[in-house]
């Protein structure tokens, strides 16, 4: 796979995919600025060189066009972050956009187009769309691992069509990961948490292969205790009921896997003020887990303490109510207190982080999310896929 310094961008118009999927506030205004910051490097290499660098991204996963999902009312924070201008174009990628491209004569001009989610042919992988994307530049440079796990046309189709490279972020995280998973300074821990079950239970499986100790929390030890019989619920969700044979082949006899030994509980639709501190084994059939509690936080702890590189993704409870973030916060501080390299990702992950302003306090804090997960799992990425295959 080509990278960034073995391609000729020279005098070239280079479509760069970024991630800039970013967080909104209630204002409508960036409040975490992570991923424009971590391209960054990138789009200055390629304004140093290029005749044009032109940004494309998706914001959001809006149905039609809908200001709500604009990147109108952010250009001015974007160029701010870059520090560079920016021209903003909200033309719908085709023959009339490429004559606005064209006429900006200016040589490294950094043009940013509109939420490429505006137009239905990205997520369909439409080939008019990819085409009409394409005879916007020369090269395309991938930058977005955030969602190279997505056939979409800009990240699947588009670099068909074009000579094509990863940009340096994009090879960052790949060489990180492939570090970590294939050649893991140990004992090498991996943590995973967070709510959504089906991205998670291969990921699991891929792990136990690799990892040393996998330590579980969140909505998918949940999912595991409860197909397992180690918890009574008085109603699985659809996922659950899904997932029922995967996650049945989740060895709990397995030293790696550790799970919540007790945890946090609170009535399952969060109808009352109430909470209890108790083992797994007696969760009650109208209640759920929200948080691990503080025996399986000192397990966890002590797994911590004696690891050299540590993968985490997921907190490990229902972060997003105060009730529920200890745990969370803790297992954050042990990490960030051990000797071992630490990689975090995921965007709930990344965003408690980021509340608690512990940036520092890990060694590298991926862009991606699922695709994160996909690619440790050793799902094979479409976005990275059609670059291997480009030369």
């Amino acid at each position: 796979m080509l990278n960034l310094r073995n391609i000729d961008v020279k005098n070239k118009k280079v479509l760069v995919r970024c991630d800039f999927n970013v967080p909104l506030d209630k204002n409508g205004q960036i409040s975490d600025d992570f991923r424009i910051r971590k391209t960054i490097p990138t789009i200055k290499y390629l304004q140093e060189r290029a005749e044009t660098v032109i940004l494309m991204s998706h914001l959001g996963d809006p149905e039609e066009t809908d200001p709500g999902f604009s990147f109108a009312p952010l250009v001015g924070r974007i160029s701010e972050i870059i520090k560079q201008p920016i021209h903003f174009l909200s033309e719908a990628p085709g023959p009339k956009l490429k004559k606005m491209i064209d006429s900006i004569k200016q040589p490294g001009s950094i043009i940013l187009l509109e939420n490429l989610r505006f137009n239905s042919g990205e997520k369909e992988n439409n080939p008019r769309f990819v085409e009409n994307l394409a005879m916007l530049g020369d090269i395309f440079v991938q930058e977005g691992f955030g969602v190279c796990h997505r056939a979409h046309a800009s990240t699947y189709g588009l670099p068909q069509l074009l000579p094509a490279c990863a940009g340096f972020l994009l090879e960052q995280e790949l060489n990180i990961f492939d570090k970590a998973m294939n050649n893991p300074v140990r004992p090498f821990v991996a943590i995973i948490g967070g709510v959504k079950i089906s991205t998670k239970t291969k990921l699991i499986q891929k792990l136990l292969e690799r990892a040393d100790n996998i330590l579980i929390g969140g909505k998918i030890a949940n999912s595991i205790l409860t197909v397992k019989g180690l918890c009574i619920k008085e109603k699985w969700s659809r996922e659950e009921d899904l997932l029922m044979d995967v996650i049945d082949t989740v060895e709990l006899t397995s030293p790696r896997l550790h799970l919540p030994v007790d945890g946090l509980m609170a009535l399952s639709d969060l109808s009352e003020n109430y909470l209890r501190l108790g083992a797994v084994g007696t969760v009650r059939k109208e209640e759920n887990i929200f948080d691990i509690g503080p025996e399986t936080i000192e397990k966890f702890k002590e797994i911590i303490k004696e690891a050299k590189t540590i993968i985490w993704n997921g907190p490990l409870g229902y972060y997003e109510n105060s009730y529920f973030r200890q745990g969370t916060k803790e297992i954050l501080k042990a990490i960030a207190d051990s000797q071992a390299y630490s990689i975090v990702g995921g965007g709930d992950t990344v965003d408690i982080i980021h509340q608690m302003k512990m940036e520092d306090n890990f060694d590298y804090i991926s862009t991606g999310g699922g695709a994160m997960l996909d690619y440790i799992s050793g799902e094979e990425l479409p976005g990275i896929k059609v670059l291997k295959n480009k030369f």
